[in-house]
């Protein structure tokens, strides 16, 4: 059975977000690749070798924050863009509160002290988690309207 719905004009909220995420995502690149010009670091290498590069560390922080956020980047749109269709001012405020965390979590990483990333930045894990919640709670939503 199909299921017909409109997306709220507040979708757009959501949708903003995600551009600000992108652009959040662009700038951590940017700051992996002045890591490799001051560390010396050539591509293909993805990390630095402790053993050739006096700095290895210090890129490897930074680049290590960057990777993460790719990594939980697809949990994170999807998370947004299907939550954000029935709850989209929680989902909006969640995607926001995500994309600051993230950036103090790669601030945190790129200082060269891996567990400075969770001083503040371990706080991302918690809007993810509310935005779990949100996208449920539309799946949940989409099943009922076909039952009740």
């Amino acid at each position: 059975m199909a299921v017909v719905m409109e997306i709220p004009r507040e979708y757009g909220y959501v949708v903003l977000v995600l551009v600000l995420y992108a652009f959040l995502n662009l700038w951590m690149g940017i700051q992996v690749g002045k890591a490799r010009k001051k560390y010396k670091v050539p591509y293909p290498a993805l990390y630095a070798l402790e053993s050739e590069n006096k700095d290895a560390k210090l890129f490897n922080c930074v680049q290590r924050g960057h990777q993460n956020s790719i990594e939980y980047m697809p949990v994170f749109f999807v998370t947004l863009l299907l939550g954000g269709i029935q709850h989209s001012f929680v989902a909006s405020a969640l995607g926001l509160f995500y994309t600051v965390a993230r950036f103090l979590y790669f601030k945190g990483y790129a200082s060269g002290v891996p567990e400075n990333r969770l001083k503040f930045g371990g706080s991302n894990f918690l809007a993810l988690l509310g935005l779990i919640f949100c996208t449920a709670s539309f799946g949940i939503n989409l099943l009922l309207r076909g039952v009740l």
